[in-house]
């Protein structure tokens, strides 16, 4: 029977595979994104998503739970007062896995692992989408077809000098 083989191996024993995720833990929780192979990210996925869940209650018994896992005091303070306050309103799912070349050496599928809501993307495009069409509504229908019929009365005024330049072309 196959009880308790749920984990990748990672070719290594177990104790070098608990210490490999708990340094990719710590830093991707210090650079909130980086960049690994698929198995380790997937790997690594629900151990972060764990360790994010209890970083969203800041009290003493959580914050000894992730400082007996994380290798960095300043990891586990960056957890508690900006990461845990970011996903405060969500529950779960705050990672992301983007698939994204083959490394030269060996040819491993790697992959970007990095938050959700991470604090340098940005969160105000859809903001600028919804002001275009808010501008589109305030502009005048009439001002924008005048345009548009000068531009037309200009194109066919401008003489056609296309068949000049293929002749000059052939010789």
């Amino acid at each position: 029977m196959r009880h308790g083989k749920g984990l990748r191996q990672l070719s290594r024993s177990t104790s070098h595979r608990r210490a490999l995720l708990r340094n990719l833990a710590t830093s991707f929780l210090k650079y909130e994104r980086f960049e690994t192979t698929v198995e380790k990210a997937k790997e690594l996925r629900p151990v972060v998503e764990r360790i994010i869940t209890l970083g969203k209650d800041d009290n003493v018994h959580s914050r000894r739970q992730v400082y007996s896992y994380l290798m960095d005091k300043s990891v586990v303070h960056k957890l508690f007062t900006d990461i845990g306050v970011r996903v405060k309103g969500r529950n779960g799912g705050y990672t992301r896995i983007v698939r994204t070349r083959y490394r030269n050496g060996d040819a491993a599928q790697m992959a970007v692992i990095e938050l959700v809501d991470r604090a340098g993307e940005k969160a105000a495009e859809p903001k600028k989408a919804e002001k275009k069409t808010a501008e589109k509504k305030a502009a005048p229908k009439a001002a924008k077809k005048a345009p548009a019929k000068a531009e037309a009365s200009e194109k066919k005024a401008a003489p056609k000098k296309a068949p000049a330049k293929k002749a000059a072309k052939s010789e």
